[in-house]
């Protein structure tokens, strides 16, 4: 099935890499008109701190001023701190909130009336840490944003139906990025060797997770709204079995 969003003008946060600019380019490819923003410089995107109020309302009037209308906000962008509960800080804490919920809160507070407008769609981007626990990685506060935005996404779903609003969510797994490597897949890190309890053998890619928000996002998913679609090759519904220990 071909998705087709011709005439279609999308917000993606984040997209100077790893996922968002993976989703820039499909969202692109199916027709879409694409305004991508990030906290870091890139060509074609613009620079906009996601956890200030102000330059997020700036930007998403400017797009929808520029082109007229918004319908979809795919708001991909965060970045967190990981850390056992004993040992997360304040900043700690305040940082995830602010990069995880805020990130995700203030674009769609902005984008709401052009989506109204529009009767868009809006995905966002929670994970499996916010629906389960972890032994293998400490993450206490990663935990209680992302099921924060999981939860965003059902009451979003509640408040856009009257107006043909769709809200629906995407809850990666472990996904092969950038950050990633650098952090849980590095090679002293106890979740490096996670691929064995993976019931299809191996961690994901971002286009993996990009074509599912695609799909989210366009009129294939038209009754699809308040859902969690986890994109995880199956680690969070199945038991994993007795791993060799470590070579």
């Amino acid at each position: 099935m071909r998705i087709d969003l011709t005439g279609k003008v999308v917000l993606i946060t984040g997209t100077a890499g790893g996922q968002g600019a993976v989703a820039a380019q499909l969202f692109a490819e199916a027709g879409a008109t694409v305004v991508g923003c990030d906290v870091k410089p890139a060509p074609d995107v613009d620079r906009v701190d996601l956890t200030d109020e102000e330059a997020v309302r700036s930007w998403v009037e400017a797009a929808a001023l520029r082109h007229g209308r918004i319908d979809v906000l795919y708001a991909n962008a965060g970045a967190t701190r990981f850390g056992p509960l004993e040992q997360i800080t304040s900043d700690d804490w305040d940082f995830n909130l602010r990069h995880e919920l805020d990130v995700v809160f203030f674009p769609v507070k902005h984008a709401w009336p052009h989506l109204r407008a529009s009767s868009g769609s809006v995905v966002l981007v929670g994970s499996t840490a916010g629906m389960t626990g972890s032994v293998t990685n400490r993450r206490v506060a990663h935990t209680v944003t992302k099921g924060g935005v999981i939860a965003l996404t059902k009451q979003l779903a509640a408040e856009g139906a009257a107006h043909g609003v769709r809200a629906n969510c995407v809850s990666p797994g472990m996904i092969d990025t950038p950050a990633t490597r650098g952090d849980l897949l590095a090679a002293d890190h106890p979740m490096r060797r996670i691929a064995a309890a993976i019931p299809l053998g191996r961690v994901g890619d971002a286009e993996e997770v990009a074509r599912c928000a695609l799909f989210l996002a366009s009129d294939a998913a038209s009754y699809v709204t308040g859902a969690n679609l986890v994109v995880d090759g199956g680690w969070s519904a199945v038991l994993p079995g007795v791993l060799d220990p470590a070579p």
